[in-house]
Parts: C-alpha cells; sequence; structure tokens
C-alpha cells in the first residue's frame, strides 16, 4: 500500500546544516542552432534544426543570396542535434529522427553540424565565466556548474548581480544566451535554469521548493529516466511532490535502499554535491550513423574510408586534449539495431593513427558482419595523460635511472600497409 507522509521543505527538517552555499547551473540556450544563427542571422525567428551532414551545407545563388535545405526534401535516417523555440514550437526536438521531424516541420531549414564551431564558442563562453568565477566544473559543451559561494558579497542578494553579470559576459564573449539557475545545490540549480529558458536568470530557496520544484514532472529531475519515471508513474507519482509526499521507507522497498532514499532525498531539494572542478576523462571515442545500411563487403571502399577518418579524429582529440590510450575499441550498430563492442588492449599508449586503426580493425576481426551496418564507431580508454606518461613517479618515489615510458608518437600514416577488414586491395591509410 502507498503511504503518503506531509512533505516538508529542508529548511522545517531536522538535517545536518552545511555551510552556505550558492550553486549556478548555466546552460547555453539551443546552443548549436544559436552558434548557426550567428553564422546565417537571416535565419532568426525561423523554424531551424540542426542534423544534416556536408551535401546539406546552405548553396549560393548567383545573387550572393543562400539557397537553405529544407526538411521535406530530407531522406535518410539522421537524427537532430538540436533545433531553434521556433522549431521547438512544431514539436520538433534534439534527438528525434530527421524524417519523422520532416512530416512536422517540412519547411524548416536543415544545416549540417559543425562541431568546430560549437567548440569553439563553447571554449568561449567557459572562459569568459572562469574570469568571473574560477570554481567551475564542466558538463559538456554547453553546461557548466559555477560555485559562487567564495565570491565576496554573493550571498546579499542571493546571486542576482553575479548571474546578471555572468550572462553579460557569457553574451559579451560569444553573442549568444544562457539561462542560469541559482540555488544552494546542483540538483536544484539544474531545475531552476530550465524553468525560465531562453535567456533566465532563476533564483531560488528552499523556502521556492513546494510552490516551484513540487508541480514539476518526475522526469525533470536529474537522475529520473524514463524506466523510474514509468515505475513511479504505475504507482500514481508523476510530480516531484508526489515523491516527496511518499513515506521513504515505502520507496526504499520498491526501489531499493540506495536510490529509493535519494529519491526521497531528491523530492526535498537535497543534495551535497560539491562542484568538481577538474576530473579525468574515462575515454574519448568518434562514432557516425550511415544516411543508409552499409555491407561490409559490398560497401567495403565506403566503409574503408569512414572507418579510416574515424581514427585519424580519435587519434587528433587525443593529441589535442594531450592523452595516450592503451585499449581501442570499436561499436557497431547493425541493421536490426543490435549493439556489438569490441576492445583490444595495446602493448603501450599511443595516440597514433595509424596504431588506432590497425588495432580496431583487429577488433573488427571478431564480429560477424554478415548484417549491414548503421553505425559505426572507434573508442580510445584506458586513457593517460602525456604529464603522467613522461613524469610517472610521484613526489615520494625515489627518482632512480629508467628507460622512458614507451609511447607510440603520432606519425604520418603510410601508404599500402596492410590493413584488417573494410580495406581495398590496395589500401591507403
Amino acid at each position: 500500500m502507498l503511504l503518503y507522509v506531509q512533505p516538508v521543505p529542508q529548511s522545517d527538517c531536522h538535517h545536518r546544516v552545511p555551510p552556505p552555499r550558492l550553486i549556478a547551473h548555466l546552460d547555453m540556450d539551443a546552443f548549436y542552432a544559436s552558434v548557426e544563427l550567428l553564422r546565417y542571422p537571416e535565419l532568426r525567428g525561423l523554424p531551424v534544426v540542426i542534423g544534416g551532414g556536408r551535401r546539406h551545407q546552405p548553396v549560393q545563388r548567383s545573387d550572393g543570396t543562400l539557397e537553405y535545405f529544407r526538411l521535406r526534401d530530407y531522406t535518410g535516417r539522421g537524427v537532430l542535434t538540436t533545433s531553434t523555440y521556433e522549431a521547438r514550437a512544431l514539436g520538433v526536438f534534439s534527438a528525434m529522427g530527421t524524417m519523422k521531424a520532416a512530416l512536422l516541420a517540412p519547411d524548416a531549414i536543415l544545416l549540417p553540424v559543425d562541431f568546430d564551431e560549437y567548440r569553439r564558442y563553447s571554449r568561449l563562453f567557459k572562459a569568459a565565466v572562469r574570469e568571473i568565477a574560477p570554481q567551475v566544473e564542466d558538463r559538456g559543451i554547453d553546461e557548466i556548474y559555477v560555485d559562487l559561494s567564495e565570491i565576496p558579497g554573493v550571498f546579499d542578494d542571493a546571486g542576482t548581480a553575479i548571474g546578471r553579470q555572468l550572462k553579460g559576459a557569457v553574451h559579451a564573449a560569444t553573442g549568444l544566451t544562457c539561462s542560469i539557475g541559482i540555488t544552494p545545490n546542483k540538483l536544484l540549480s539544474k531545475l531552476a535554469s530550465e524553468l525560465d529558458k531562453p535567456n533566465g536568470l532563476t533564483l531560488l530557496s528552499v523556502d521556492d521548493i513546494p510552490t516551484r520544484i513540487w508541480p514539476l514532472a518526475a522526469r525533470k529531475v536529474n537522475g529520473i529516466g524514463p524506466k523510474a519515471s514509468e515505475k513511479l508513474a504505475s504507482f500514481g507519482l508523476h510530480t516531484v511532490g508526489d515523491i516527496a509526499a511518499a513515506d521513504p521507507a515505502w520507496l526504499v522497498e520498491h526501489f531499493g535502499r540506495s536510490y529509493g532514499a535519494w529519491l526521497h532525498e531528491a523530492s526535498h531539494g537535497r543534495d551535497e554535491r560539491e562542484v568538481v572542478t577538474f576530473s579525468e576523462p574515462k575515454s574519448i571515442s568518434r562514432e557516425t550513423t550511415f544516411d543508409r545500411d552499409l555491407h561490409a563487403k559490398r560497401d567495403r571502399a565506403e566503409l574503408g574510408s569512414i572507418f579510416t577518418e574515424l581514427c585519424v579524429q580519435l587519434a587528433g582529440d587525443l593529441t589535442r586534449k594531450g592523452y595516450a590510450s592503451k585499449t581501442i575499441g570499436i561499436k557497431l550498430r547493425f541493421d536490426d539495431f543490435k549493439i556489438v563492442t569490441r576492445d583490444l588492449t595495446l602493448p603501450a599508449h599511443t595516440m597514433d593513427a595509424k596504431v588506432i586503426r590497425r588495432a580496431a580493425g583487429e577488433c573488427l576481426k571478431r564480429v560477424d558482419l554478415a548484417r549491414r551496418l548503421r553505425l559505426l564507431g572507434v573508442r580510445a580508454g584506458a586513457l593517460a595523460s602525456l604529464a603522467e606518461l613522461v613524469a610517472p613517479q610521484t613526489a615520494y618515489e625515489p627518482t632512480v635511472p629508467s628507460a622512458p615510458p614507451r609511447v607510440r608518437e603520432p606519425t604520418q600514416p603510410t601508404h599500402n600497409a596492410s590493413l584488417p577488414l573494410f580495406d581495398s586491395e590496395h589500401p591507403h591509410e
């Protein structure tokens, strides 16, 4: 039987009172689309979606104007990366199949993805924030957490002035808008940053939880995914407030000791996680979804070219980020949507495109390639920073003469090297 208790905001509960904190969650507004609108300002106010390939580049007419690709002309199985708010009003959202989006908004403009440009703008807005508040946790290309707690005077107005300053700095550096939520913790701040999008600044205290947080759908809480949301709904728990009203022991009984306890805490807006300013990546990967299913034999040349390009891009990512990998893996999705992964551990760390390509090819040898492929990816794991590989001793370890660490440096691909699978009779790397 489902039991309810009267929800009580955190401020009225007998919990250990942590030091006062103000945490900001900054989320760029429709980031990829907004970057494209800087490039094509004439598209402002129109439904625009991002998710096309090179063939969807705008074409310049004889009079100098641009001709844009329309969703109604799209064929393929791509997935949208993002959309403008005008497109969202038509029901088109990120992660939606492009063909489905074309049915909903046939006249929407489709632009190709340009991750290099998005990464450049990501660096710009994050650098602007760090000039004001250096305690930044990077959560992706378009969002960050910022610990404002140690900024002088920040508690005088609950973060209003610093929030406006951050928004101004981001706009000055990029020409883009962002939405910021400022609350006592990360969980509430992420929720708050969504409440007044776009270009919002939302400040919440624990006293605002009943009016601003409890009415939200349970799935809005970061950590309540589709399966958990469905299970909660089966018990009649649809909102955050519904969870907050549920008996904690009942939540533990039905959702497990750890997750059930977390649901209770999260629904009351409690979160003591720190802002983590640095964490080592566990892996770096590159993958692509094909416009049509490709077969390992019939489309050997095309797959070989794509496969090699992914490995070269991955090697470039490693070099740029200053990491080397000792485990190379592949990811395949077949036409029946089955996903297969394989990994290979190398004798030494590498960031060499040729070594990555060869190791990934060896992984492919362990996969039945009879079915056609929808997706191909390459992953670099077991990462080590170049600093660790060059100077692995810690401060307390005695320095002793030793052979230098084995790291395969990037090399220019050599021609006519024998490579496994997806290669033509005269392969070129």
